[in-house]
């Protein structure tokens, strides 16, 4: 059994008693009035608001959004719970859900956060959050929008035809929707944060690479996800469309284009799977939302000093384990060095598993939070990083016992899901999980007002510096740590790049005589390791 929350929409004339509305240049809208736990005033919600026209048809599919245009009479959407088997989806989908406090003010002018989703770039909605209990709890405004998906969203060629990135372009046109007119929801377009998680961290730190996003934020929040993910990250995408076109013979370019421009239906992810073939598209340095490759725009300090705050869960591989696809990743050269440093002689089966974990996190998430901390702060941003060690308990009835804080499980308090009572709530949460929800909501909701999260009431948490202070967030208590994975973040910058550079130098034999050549190993190259381990962890395990 599955539920798909759609957003509904009609247009009415007639008024609505008690429906809350609001006026913009474009329209009017209504919203429906949401209670919230524990708050007695709640808030006005306007779902499915539209930001940008819908990215359909061969003119604006597979192309940067345009402008909403308006509209007449009063526009109102709602959740509808369907009980469905196969979800409905549609590529009409550029619309955000606005949270704003019912008892503001005419003339409020609140602190507005923006929340992008994860997924991996391929998956995930806006409307599976809720930031009710966000808006009510810390009396601002909470924005959540969607974008686009998977080769809608991502696919390029690399060139003028199809440069990519139309979901990252796609954010950048909701945050310009969020500075004309969020002031109609009592919102403040000069005190926008920025916050996401996931494939959604990641976004918010690429908005702070790129150009197009001056003056669109003020702040920005990067959960267990930045641009030094390599992993979604390329310079160069026509190979990667390349391999996912494989299952059609690798069509060219200018088909591919034609395909996807005039058949709505084609469904790529179905059909590659049946010729198993792995389709994925990442987020490419197309020079225009990226105008150089993300290393280089961290070394030359091109990016927006804003307050940045970043940070991982303490297990984020914990239970990733399972969906980990060894396609996904490169074969390395060399597989030892990190064998020997994560895993041993590798006879100890619960050590196995426990050093794959640990590395699938650090490669993944937790080294490219820190290398993304440092170069916010080398740039003269301030920046706060933590480490959320509490898995839900919700969550550890589903996993097995050794699943620490797992990707993703900080979410839940950030967004105060113990307190909602709309289409996404907890009945199970516990006074100690309530309390933390509210520390947490607290700490953020500081950051988007003064760009520090520290206020009344709760434990200090320093700034990210050269002593590398961070926060280590429990149930019970929050304390100061000091440089987050110090250890594995040597070996995986410095003397894993410097063994590597020891190897062997490669020899090619041509007739004309043999060549010696040098390795060189990139950041990017991090991620490459992965594949190794997992044939070294399941040869230990047979």
């Amino acid at each position: 059994m599955s539920y798909n929350w759609m957003a509904m929409s009609h247009y009415e004339s007639a008024s609505l008693p008690e429906a809350p509305e609001v006026h913009t240049k474009l329209g009017s809208l209504r919203g429906t009035f949401v209670s919230v736990k524990g708050k007695e005033a709640g808030v006005h919600a306007f779902l499915g608001v539209p930001f940008a026209k819908p990215p359909v048809g061969p003119a604006l599919r597979l192309a940067a959004p345009q402008p909403v245009e308006g509209w007449k009479g009063n526009l109102r959407r709602y959740l509808l719970m369907r009980r469905i088997e196969i979800p409905e989806i549609s590529e009409d989908c550029l619309y955000l859900n606005i949270y704003t406090p019912a008892n503001r003010g005419p003339d409020a002018k609140l602190p507005v956060m923006v929340w992008i989703h994860g997924g991996g770039f391929a998956m995930g909605s806006a409307s599976m959050y809720d930031g009710s209990a966000l808006a009510a709890y810390q009396d601002m405004v909470v924005v959540l929008i969607q974008y686009r998906l998977g080769h809608l969203g991502f696919l390029s060629t690399g060139d003028e035809h199809m440069s990519g990135n139309f979901g990252l372009l796609d954010q950048v046109q909701a945050l310009r929707w969020v500075q004309e007119h969020i002031h109609n929801f009592g919102g403040n377009p000069d005190l926008v944060t920025i916050f996401g998680e996931s494939a959604g961290g990641v976004s918010v730190s690429l908005l702070l690479l790129s150009p197009l996003s001056n003056g669109l934020c003020q702040r920005a929040i990067a959960e267990s996800g930045t641009a030094a993910m390599d992993l979604l990250m390329t310079n160069n995408p026509l190979p990667t469309t390349q391999v996912g076109y494989q299952c059609i013979e690798l069509m060219g370019r200018y088909v591919i284009i034609f395909m996807l421009f005039f058949f709505s239906n084609f469904s790529l992810y179905t059909f590659c799977s049946l010729k198993d073939v792995q389709l994925s598209y990442p987020v490419n340095g197309d020079g225009y939302f990226l105008t150089k490759p993300v290393d280089e725009l961290f070394q030359k300090h091109e990016l927006l000093t804003v307050p940045f705050m970043t940070g991982v869960n303490d297990d984020e591989g914990g239970w990733l384990l399972a969906g980990v696809s060894v396609a996904l990743f490169l074969k390395p050269i060399i597989n030892g060095l990190v064998v020997e440093e994560y895993i041993g002689n590798g006879e100890d089966r619960v050590k196995n598993r426990d050093g794959f974990r640990e590395v699938v996190g650090d490669l993944m998430f937790n080294i490219p939070a820190i290398k993304t901390a440092n170069a916010h702060r080398d740039a003269g941003a301030p920046v706060y990083l933590y480490e959320y060690q509490y898995p839900p308990k919700f969550m550890q009835k589903k996993r097995p016992s050794f699943v620490g804080c797992d990707h993703g499980d900080e979410i839940m308090t950030v967004l105060g899901i113990c307190f909602t009572n709309s289409h996404i709530k907890l009945n199970e949460c516990s006074e100690e999980e309530m309390q933390l929800s509210k520390t947490m909501m607290s700490y953020w909701a500081n950051f988007a007002r003064t760009g520090s999260p520290n206020g009344n009431g709760l434990s200090h948490w320093p700034k990210y510096g050269a002593e590398e202070h961070y926060l280590e967030i429990r149930l019970k208590e929050q304390v100061t740590g000091q440089s987050l994975k110090k250890d594995r973040f040597l070996f995986m910058t410095q003397t894993l790049p410097e063994k590597v550079q020891q190897h062997k130098s490669p020899e090619v034999h041509t007739k004309l005589g043999s060549l010696r050549g040098t390795f060189f190993l990139s950041d990017n190259s991090l991620c490459f390791f992965c594949c190794s381990l997992f044939d070294c962890y399941e040869l230990h395990q047979n």
